[in-house]
């Protein structure tokens, strides 16, 4: 297998790029900000898992396939920016309440089981519907494989699964930080208003950058 050395290595890089401003980290944020840290947590895991799929894919050679297709690409971002568009919208309509948790869904109230596997969903389908994230691993993960140290497959999986950890630990310390923060703006109504509109936003912005996205 990997020698410690290139592990570590892939690990400290892996911990820079999650470091580094993108759609995800600013999604756990903003979701955090507005609905607290354990609900941004949800959605960590959420993004978690769709990083393991992604591996997946690629250890399979699923994302070479994926990548050719123009057609593909193209209805997985389309996909990924109405999602984003439909997140932009619900947060712009979202009522505010003084001193309860912000939650922009308007439909019943939740059990917090429901409520933690709605938060995981949304994380999943965010990490899914952006094909850049897939590209990046095509690109990313086989450069510090090593051919000669066994199962290109199963090398790849392993930097998945670090790569995963080091997005779980930064986007976990975001997630905690602007859910404290989030919870100093719920005595304000005022504060929420514009929070949502904020959020709402840079959900938009996101959207839109993603149709813009070329393979």
């Amino acid at each position: 297998m990997l020698s410690y050395d290139t592990l570590l290595a892939f690990f400290g890089v892996s911990l820079l790029l999650a470091l580094t401003p993108g759609p995800d980290n600013i999604f756990v944020l903003l979701q955090s900000a507005q609905r607290g840290w354990r609900a941004g947590m949800c959605v960590v895991v959420g993004l978690c898992l769709g990083l393991c799929v992604q591996t997946a894919a690629v250890a399979l050679g699923l994302a070479a396939v994926f990548a050719a297709s123009a057609l593909a690409f193209t209805l997985l971002k389309s996909g990924g920016a109405a999602y984003l568009a439909w997140l932009a919208w619900q947060a712009l309509r979202a009522p505010v309440s003084v001193n309860q948790a912000a939650d922009v869904d308007t439909a019943a109230p939740a059990t917090p089981t429901t409520n933690a596997a709605r938060m995981v969903g949304r994380g999943v389908v965010m990490n899914l519907t952006n094909p850049k994230v897939l590209v990046f691993f095509l690109a990313f993960l086989p450069q510090f494989a090593e051919p000669a140290r066994g199962s290109m497959a199963l090398q790849i999986m392993l930097l998945g699964l670090i790569f995963m950890l080091a997005s779980l630990l930064v986007f976990g310390a975001i997630a905690c930080f602007s859910g404290a923060f989030g919870a100093l703006l719920q005595g304000s109504a005022r504060a929420q208003k514009w929070l949502n509109r904020a959020a709402g936003l840079v959900f938009l912005g996101l959207a839109l950058r993603l149709l813009a996205v070329e393979r």
